[in-house]
């Protein structure tokens, strides 16, 4: 069984019992002033497990599935299968911790913010994906198309716009620091693969 359908798993179990169990819920969401207060700073992952609903759940599930297979399956090929899977892991968890830091610090003061959801780690696996097919077309709603690397700097404008104007329950922030975390993590694990991403930047572009 791949990682990517065992975190599906893990993180669909997790969820459905804090839907049914309000305190849990509440004791494992990334809650800046908690963690800063009482120094539970497990909330930083735990959080990745959790979602607001089934809405929430299954989009994120939905994403992690069309791009965590394709991640871990580059992973393996580029590490090895054993430390492709360690990588791939560290990525994804990492990534949960990464997406949440920046909010931490905002927020750390504030006893009104709270956040849940795999976004941020999700945010990173699309662009990894990026970083190895930066021209692949991507489908909103399977019907507008987008190459990959346009797509992914639309949605850092967009995530740093709505982060700025701070409005809705969305974490967006923590959607743009998983991007960033992502992107980087997977250079800083094998550096050639940016200048793959840059010749592949230059050289296959469909125009």
């Amino acid at each position: 069984m791949s990682l990517t359908l065992i975190i599906i798993i893990l993180t669909c179990a997790i969820s459905y019992k804090t839907f049914q169990d309000r305190g849990s819920f509440l004791k494992l969401m990334h809650y800046p002033f908690q963690e800063k207060r009482g120094k539970e700073f497990y909330r930083l992952i735990t959080s990745g497990f959790l979602h607001g609903g089934w809405e929430h759940l299954g989009i994120n599930m939905f994403v992690l599935y069309m791009f965590g297979d394709i991640i871990e399956k580059e992973f393996l090929f580029v590490f090895g299968d054993v430390m492709g899977r360690i990588n791939f892991l560290l990525l994804y968890l990492l990534s949960i911790i990464f997406a949440n830091i920046p909010t931490f610090l905002m927020n750390k003061d504030n006893q009104g913010f709270s956040s849940v959801g795999a976004s941020g780690a999700v945010s990173a696996l699309v662009f990894v994906f990026i970083l190895f097919h930066p021209w692949q077309m991507l489908y909103l709603y399977f019907v507008i198309g987008c190459p990959a690397i346009i797509a992914g700097v639309l949605y850092l404008l967009y995530s740093s716009y709505a982060a700025k104007r701070g409005t809705g329950n969305t974490d967006h922030v923590a959607h743009f620091a998983g991007a960033v975390f992502g992107f980087i993590f997977a250079i800083i694990l094998k550096p050639s693969l940016f200048s793959d991403f840059m010749d592949a930047l230059v050289n296959n572009a469909p125009f």
